[in-house]
């Protein structure tokens, strides 16, 4: 082939490739452009826990701005908990009524454990993140077949014990919030030597000082969830489920057995009741209290969908 020919093919394949490669380019820049996302500016003050936090000071911005930005672009976490929460607010939302304790409280629940019943490496477990020695401490029962740290209702009962205790001691919903994290203990010790009294002005260990910074920006974005760039359709949040509740009496020695029964199984009684943790149930000196899924409610065998 000639000299010329080859050379011409040669600089038209550069040429298609220049054009490829700035094509990809454009496409690449377009796509980094749309998830871009100008978040409103952090207000001069906030009400939280009912007081009126002030926010002008450029220690407290830069913390809270740190944890708005995290939040906001770890989208997949933020959704799960914006979702998640339509369905368990309402419930503990009723209890922080009944024990007067503030609304705001509720965001501690989703920083914790993002509404789920996880574990944590060191063994704090449930929406609240108890650890087994703070459990039995507000009555929290945790043996081989239930881990009441997984009961919503009774744990979230606890979580309220245990802040207004706090703020017995404090008289501030934020150095109450910093002493969940941190223990009562820990947050006077590290007040005490700083000659310190209040969590803004308390220079503490990293987890704790990001602690209610992060609860602040979690309520920030869930109250203004569009503004942040987070626009659920109503449809696909999660429903709280329709459940009615049974007392039971007596000890049941098999609880697979017991579901089918009653017309489910062990996986539907484990979602509603996810204390429940072994395949029996002993009742000795009290009786237990679990739900069940209402005829309405779409948590069925499988086969009864067809």
């Amino acid at each position: 082939m000639p000299k010329f020919i080859i050379y011409s093919l040669l600089a038209i394949n550069l040429l298609l490739l220049g054009c490829q490669q700035t094509e990809d380019s454009k496409k690449k820049e377009k796509v980094i452009n749309s998830k871009i996302q100008y978040l409103p500016d952090i207000p001069k003050s906030i009400k939280f826990f009912g007081e009126i936090i002030n926010l002008e000071d450029e220690d407290v911005r830069e913390r809270l701005d740190r944890e708005i930005i995290t939040n906001v672009y770890f989208q997949s976490s933020t959704t799960f908990a914006i979702k998640r929460a339509n369905r368990y607010f309402p419930e503990i939302e009723k209890i922080l009524q009944k024990t007067k304790v503030p609304n705001d409280f509720k965001y501690l629940a989703v920083i914790e454990s993002n509404l789920s019943e996880v574990t944590s490496p060191v063994g704090a477990s449930g929406f609240w993140q108890f650890m087994p020695f703070t459990a039995e401490e507000y009555d929290l029962k945790i043996n081989d077949e239930i881990d009441e740290r997984l009961n919503l209702t009774k744990s979230t009962y606890a979580a309220c014990d245990f802040i207004k205790n706090s703020y017995k001691v404090f008289g501030n919903w934020v150095n109450a919030c910093a002493s969940y994290n941190r223990g009562i203990g820990g947050v006077n010790s590290d007040m005490k030597w700083q000659k310190t009294s209040h969590y803004f002005d308390t220079d503490m260990n990293n987890e704790t000082g990001r602690y209610v910074f992060r609860m602040i920006a979690m309520k920030l974005i869930m109250e203004n969830q569009k503004a942040y760039g987070f626009d659920i359709p109503r449809q696909q949040m999660y429903k709280p489920l329709q459940t009615r509740k049974i007392k039971l009496k007596k000890s049941i020695p098999n609880l697979a057995e017991w579901s089918v029964r009653n017309g489910i199984n062990i996986k539907i009684l484990r979602k509603l009741n996810p204390w429940i943790i072994y395949n029996k149930l002993t009742i000795k000196d009290s009786d237990f209290e679990i739900k069940l899924p209402t005829k309405t409610e779409k948590l069925k065998n499988y086969k009864d969908y067809f």
